[in-house]
């Protein structure tokens, strides 16, 4: 169930992809929170130099098997504006991390995407549920993903159906 504390750290989400939007790459942007509560890494999208793997959540797998221990990261929540792609939510799940909470889903992206007539990923929109066995995963929010959903309209350059 998705509070008070979960929706402000999905505006901060929404933050840090409105920054890479600024900066021209695609709008996501996650955060890496500890059990206690304190943010311990923040990133965005980093693909517009080519490189379609510098995923914000992938950053942060990384990140916490780096920093964390198993303890420490199976207690952490990820908060992203977007649901994990297969390749971020692999890496959550090898790495272990806790739970999961997303302002729009892939298949609402999914959608978007393609009413806007964006060419489809080659990667097979799949749930987080489909990659990691037990995800504790919560989202999308209603409002917060009409502005993910902005965002990426913005990006893609098109008006909204």
């Amino acid at each position: 169930m998705i509070n008070e504390t979960d929706i402000e750290h999905l505006k901060r989400c929404i933050e840090i992809a409105h920054s890479a939007l600024e900066a021209g790459d695609e709008p996501f942007g996650s955060i890496l929170v500890s059990a206690s509560g304190e943010v311990l890494a923040e990133d965005s999208n980093h693909v517009g130099g080519g490189d379609h793997t510098q995923h914000p959540e992938f950053a942060l797998a990384r990140w916490a098997a780096q920093n964390m221990s198993l303890e420490e990261r199976n207690q952490a929540t990820v908060y992203t504006s977007g649901e994990h792609c297969p390749m971020c939510a692999a890496a959550h799940g090898w790495v272990q991390l806790g739970r999961i909470v997303y302002a729009s889903s892939s298949q609402q992206l999914s959608q978007w995407l393609s009413d806007m007539g964006v060419t489809a990923s080659p990667v097979r929109n799949l749930s987080i549920q489909e990659v990691i066995h037990d995800a504790v995963v919560d989202g999308p929010v209603p409002d917060l993903a009409e502005q993910v959903w902005e965002l990426h309209r913005q990006f893609h350059g098109k008006r909204q159906p």
